[in-house]
């Protein structure tokens, strides 16, 4: 059986004094932040696909997005929520205080657990203040690994961007040839990096500064071409090619590690012959990685795709990473759930899911490994 809620769309309230809006499952992203805007506020997580992606899903999956660097995850921005259980019962929980922790926060647990415990009818979100100052540096180094070192140089002059977005050479390449930008011409990897509130000038120079000093190629983007560089960042991981076989994760992390990583997976590339190109939520860690061949290279090409997936999702947790930093488990990951969690932790989970869904009616399959 499955279960539509995207006609529940409406926006129940928007309390611009408190802060919060509430919603139901099928709101969009971006219909939620144009009915709030008009009150100087923002709905803060923004995923690449905000614009058709739903705050059910969002927070079915924990999604991250662009400004999370600053802003946090779907469940920094969540008050509470209305389940129905499996056994019909409508529950709410949470506050719609911005605090409050009286007894377990299942409004938390709820948050990312991929529809297997519950089934989210209303959400109460923590709105944030529309910055009424945002500034775009675009920041091109020659190589990826010198870029992430700029994360860190960043991170070291302990300003905190809003956005700060890596994308490597094969990824500047696809996007000019599909969109006629010329960010390749510009550089071998970008750094993309926006400063907001009513400090971001500021912000901004410290920025500028840290990351001339690498060597880095440092513009001021215009409003109209910061606006462009961000959306295509949202469209860098490109669409299916039907002659392309190609597999990607959202592995993450810590951020001091993250030029070891980005090493290593060009160097993966190499020794499973395949190609790759990588974009990163820079500021939290968070790496897309996408592995490809050419169909035309048969089944022996598709498992080299495995093996070097595999050997980066290995990568990751031998640097103290995860296997999904936003994306969440699904199916497809359960094959690495253990790789990460130790028995015992797979254990409890399985008992949580157990009390929520006796029957195993609700999402079966997803998520946890029972």
């Amino acid at each position: 059986m499955v279960l539509s809620l995207e006609l529940m769309t409406r926006i129940v309230e928007v309390n611009p004094d408190d802060e919060t809006a509430v919603v139901e499952p099928g709101v969009i992203n971006a219909e939620l932040n144009a009915a709030v805007a008009e009150h100087g506020l923002m709905y803060a997580p923004d995923p690449a696909s905000y614009r058709w992606s739903t705050i059910g899903g969002n927070v079915a999956t924990n999604a991250g997005g662009l400004r999370c660097a600053k802003y946090g995850v779907t469940r920094d921005s969540v008050l509470a929520l209305d389940v129905v259980l499996a056994d019909g019962t409508l529950v709410s929980t949470g506050h719609r205080t911005f605090k409050g922790v009286a007894g377990y926060d299942l409004t938390a647990l709820m948050t990312g657990s991929e529809g297997t415990l519950g089934v989210i009818v209303g959400i109460t979100v923590r709105l944030r203040y529309l910055p009424r100052e945002v500034h775009t540096l675009a920041a091109f180094f020659d190589d990826f690994p010198q870029a992430a070192a700029g994360v860190l140089a960043i991170g070291r002059a302990r300003v905190q961007p809003a956005i700060l977005e890596l994308l490597d050479g094969c990824t500047l390449e696809a996007l000019d040839g599909a969109h006629g930008s010329d960010l390749r011409r510009r550089g071998g990897s970008l750094l993309l990096v926006r400063t907001d509130g009513y400090g971001a000038a500021a912000e901004a120079e410290a920025i500028r500064s840290a990351l001339a000093a690498l060597g880095a190629s440092v513009s001021d983007e215009g409003s109209e071409e910061a606006d462009r560089l961000v959306d295509l960042r949202r469209h860098s991981r490109g669409d299916e090619v039907d002659d392309l076989y190609r597999v990607g994760e959202d592995v993450a992390v810590p951020k001091s590690r993250l030029v070891h990583y980005v090493a290593d997976l060009e160097a993966m590339a190499v020794r499973h012959r395949v190609r790759l190109k990588v974009v990163a939520h820079a500021g939290d860690g968070n790496l897309h990685p996408t592995f490809w061949v050419e169909r035309s290279e048969g089944e022996q090409a598709r498992q080299r795709l495995e093996d070097a997936l595999d050997e980066s999702v290995r990568r990751a947790l031998d640097l103290g990473g995860t296997i999904t930093g936003e994306h969440g488990v699904g199916q497809y990951k359960r094959r690495w759930l253990a790789w990460e969690q130790s028995s015992e932790i797979l254990e409890l989970q399985a008992r949580i899911k157990q009390v929520f869904d006796p029957l195993g009616i609700l999402n079966p399959g997803k998520a946890i490994v029972s």
